[in-house]
């Protein structure tokens, strides 16, 4: 193993009708999937669907951030 590490970070897109923690644990749990070594990742957007006056949806971009394998 080297001293440094290298990370890549992939935007991906979780959705949910319960809510956004739940879309944020949807997203993750799919991508971790085929994704190996995932450390992090930060929420960039959030947004929903909206259906006779409430909400249906909600939809939340995550940036996924994963080591190199080998690094």
């Amino acid at each position: 193993m080297s001293d440094h590490r290298t990370y890549k970070k992939i935007e991906i897109v979780g959705s949910s009708p319960i809510g956004v923690d739940d879309a944020i644990k949807n997203a993750i749990a799919e991508c971790s999937k085929s994704v190996k070594n995932m450390d992090w990742f930060e929420v960039v957007d959030t947004r929903g669907h909206i259906v006779n006056g409430s909400v249906a949806h909600f939809q939340v971009t995550l940036k996924i951030g994963f080591r190199i394998e080998g690094s």
